[in-house]
């Protein structure tokens, strides 16, 4: 993201006090309507102005029938302005009607969603999530929000909690797990489930990959400025990538089990990412899960890795072993335990696509369609799992959702002037947890 003006740099940029949640809570509660068929045209709005927020909107846009991006908005006008460029020179340009409505500031998100649209899709760096995602249920929108949906026990709670409004107005929800919406994850999950592989005692997954993006200070950048451009390397704005990225293979051994796990416990540091430009994250975690109330009691053991380190061993996938076989679920193969291949799931189309087809079918014949808490859930996995990192201690998943140490500042007043919840030391590094040391719950 683009640096905001000098002058927009004394602006408030968000406040997300208890009082002002509950404001929002009384809101008159608005009831979903059908858009049958695709007669009637579905007004969508974009907040947050990335890559993948670009990349979302094309997908719906291309879903079919009458669907209009009707506004869009961005903390920073730049950034809000040239992916409005980028849409409008796209295939679907004549399904582009914002030119009006393309926001900017410390409030975009409730312009967008104040603006007369049906849906709203919520791709802003995490930490944000819960805060946009209650705003956007209080006035009776639609959502598909990004993976992952908070960085923190409280914002798992309050996605929880704001999800029941949304079940009781009728809202659709969706959440970016496309692999849950990919024909050969599906087949190969719903074989394993139905006993392919027998009892199902292990689990493997891992996001092993290199270091993403960094970008450089600027001269005159506030630390605001800087942390939110750089918000991979936050936790308070990621959750770290464990959070980020490695949800996803949690997320299909939380599928394949049918349930979240309850105990955890793990390792993790920073072995060559420690500079002071790669922020206060790890750059590699190894977590043991446990599907079970025990660590020493019966249970299924998810072995969970990710890493972001060059020049070592690679793999995102994600692996399930049973009393009769295993399989390699990423790549939809099931084989017995003399490694004969036994199945081989077919197909692999867009499942991104997929997913947003599901999404605006569901809100056209107002169907049943809500993924929010799973998606506040397999979040949940994966925070614990770094807590458990970051800690080095045994934890279970109730007290980590019930944590009272929160992550992202959700009582501050956050102004691109102001200081973020971690700020570096006298020579720009800083402080990473220390298993042993470090408290989280």
């Amino acid at each position: 993201m683009d640096s905001p003006t000098k002058e927009k740099t004394r602006r408030s940029f968000i406040k997300t006090s208890t009082a002002a949640a509950a404001v929002t809570a009384t809101s008159i509660p608005r009831k979903s309507k059908a858009f049958e068929g695709g007669s009637e045209e579905i007004k969508v709005g974009l907040v947050g102005c990335g890559g993948k927020g670009t990349s979302d909107i094309r997908q719906v846009l291309g879903v079919g029938g009458k669907v209009k991006l009707w506004a869009m908005g961005d903390a920073f006008e730049k950034n809000a302005q040239n992916k409005f460029n980028q849409l409008s020179n796209d295939r679907n340009k004549e399904k582009m009607d914002c030119k009006d409505r393309v926001f900017s500031g410390i409030d975009a998100y409730r312009k967008v969603i104040d603006s007369g649209v049906d849906i709203v899709f919520l791709v802003t760096s995490p930490g944000f999530r819960p805060v946009h995602f209650d705003y956007a249920v209080n006035q009776g929108k639609h959502v598909f929000m990004q993976k992952p949906c908070a960085v923190d026990g409280r914002g798992c709670r309050m996605l929880l909690e704001t999800n029941k409004k949304a079940k009781a107005k009728g809202l659709k929800v969706g959440v970016g797990f496309q692999r849950r919406h990919d024909a050969r994850y599906i087949d190969t999950i719903k074989r394993i489930q139905d006993g392919a592989i027998g009892d199902v005692v292990s689990l493997r997954s891992y996001w092993d990959g290199n270091t993403p993006w960094t970008r450089p200070r600027k001269e005159g950048q506030t630390e605001m400025e800087y942390q939110i451009q750089n918000w991979y390397y936050f936790n308070w704005l990621c959750g770290d990538h464990i959070v980020e990225q490695h949800i996803h293979n949690l997320d299909v051994c939380n599928w394949v089990m049918g349930s979240y796990p309850e105990v955890a416990q793990g390792k993790g540091g920073c072995e060559v990412r420690n500079g002071p430009d790669t922020g206060e994250t790890f750059d590699h975690h190894q977590v043991e899960y446990v599907y079970g109330p025990k660590w020493d009691g019966p249970s299924v053991r998810m072995h969970s890795s990710c890493r972001h380190i060059r020049g070592v061993f690679n793999s995102v996938s994600e692996h399930a072993h049973g009393s009769k076989g295993y399989a390699i679920i990423s790549a939809g193969k099931i084989f017995d335990n003399d490694g004969k291949e036994i199945h081989r799931a077919q197909g692999r189309g867009s499942s991104e696509m997929a997913h947003k087809t599901a999404f605006i079918d569901a809100i056209r014949n107002n169907t049943e369609f809500n993924e929010c808490d799973n998606g506040a859930m397999s979040s949940m996995t994966a925070i614990y799992g770094r807590m458990a990192t970051y800690s080095g201690q045994l934890l279970k998943m109730d007290s980590c959702l019930n944590t009272k140490i929160d992550v992202f500042p959700y009582d501050a007043d956050l102004d691109w002037d102001a200081a973020p919840p971690v700020l570096p030391d006298k020579n720009g590094n800083y402080k990473r947890p220390v298993p042993g040391q470090t408290k989280v719950i």
